[in-house]
């Protein structure tokens, strides 16, 4: 990554953003992390204990200071604090978009990059309580977060689950695959519970009231008079894949207030405002959000490696 004080990026920035948003968009938040990191270093330092044993006679200040950008850069460019990929996402970016050259002809499309998993999904996106009190018992499903190792491997597994929903909701596995992948991050983001297990809520949904099975509790951010406030939420966590999609499937399919969510058919974008409309989510950016994944290069990719080429033709034509 170029240095953060390095200005004469800026114009390669503005030209990456004219042709790649989400790119930009990584790139830009990357270096505000870098910044960051590189403040805590500093206050870190400034917080020690009287003058250093050697002094700041030599330079010793600078080099500690070049230093410091160093490590802050490294960090940023691996796998961060978990800063840029919220950032990124507030402002309505993928998270998981990197700037790749586009392959030779007759290649396969790169697998997206891995990210990190620092950051709670209860981060990402919030919604309104859940109305249904449980999930039919299906059977389990074997694949689990440990083995999305990249945006691929979350949406291959995912895939036959999202179709089905889909099918039975009558709208777009592609918004279906589209609001997974945002609410955790392509899958790197699952919400644990306390003993470090996967709760399988790819949809963020809160438990109610009503909610019979395990939650997990987790702080999340809500939008509340056009502000974002922090607050602590119960949401629900399932044995299965299988279980998860059934309840979502059954959250959508069985209350009025998401009536206008459902018989979309193709048309991803009514999806995601119809959700927005609904309450689903309190951000005011969910269903540009939604479109934005469910169009993007990291989507694009993935849907062309899986030869999804039925999914890959509607994500052309999402807005």
């Amino acid at each position: 990554m170029p240095s953060v004080t390095d200005f004469g990026q800026f114009t390669d920035l503005r030209a990456l953003a004219g042709r790649d948003r989400d790119a930009a968009l990584n790139k830009v938040a990357g270096q505000f992390e870098a910044l960051f990191v590189q403040e805590m270093l500093k206050s870190m330092r400034a917080a020690s204990f009287g003058d250093p044993i050697f002094g700041e006679a030599g330079g010793g200040g600078m080099y500690r200071d070049l230093f410091d950008q160093q490590i802050a850069d490294d960090i940023a460019s691996g796998t961060g604090v978990g800063l840029k990929d919220l950032l990124v996402r507030q402002l309505g970016g993928d998270p998981g978009a990197r700037h790749t050259p586009p392959p030779p002809a007759g290649s396969l499309a790169p697998t997206p990059v891995a990210r990190s998993s620092r950051v709670a999904a209860a981060v990402a996106t919030t919604r309104s309580p859940a109305l249904t009190t449980g999930a039919p018992a299906v059977a389990a499903s074997a694949p689990t977060p440990e083995n999305w190792t990249d945006p691929q491997s979350f949406i291959k597994d995912i895939l036959p689950h999202a179709r089905a929903v889909a099918d039975t909701l009558g709208v777009s596995p592609l918004g279906v695959l589209a609001q997974a992948a945002l609410e955790t991050g392509w899958g790197q983001h699952v919400m644990p519970d306390e003993g470090g297990q996967s709760s399988l809520n790819l949809f963020g949904i809160k438990a109610g009231r009503g909610w019979q099975g395990t939650a997990v509790q987790r702080d999340t951010l809500e939008f509340e008079d056009g502000a974002m406030r922090q607050r602590r939420e119960a949401f629900r966590a399932y044995p299965s894949l299988n279980q998860s999609f059934a309840d979502y499937g059954a959250l959508i399919g069985g209350s009025e207030r998401y009536a206008g969510v459902r018989n979309r058919a193709n048309d991803v974008s009514g999806f995601a405002e119809a959700l927005q409309r609904s309450g689903y989510a309190t951000d005011p950016n969910y269903a540009a959000k939604i479109r934005r994944v469910a169009s993007g290069d990291t989507m694009r990719g993935v849907l062309d490696a899986l030869k999804q080429t039925d999914l890959l033709s509607l994500s052309t034509h999402v807005r």
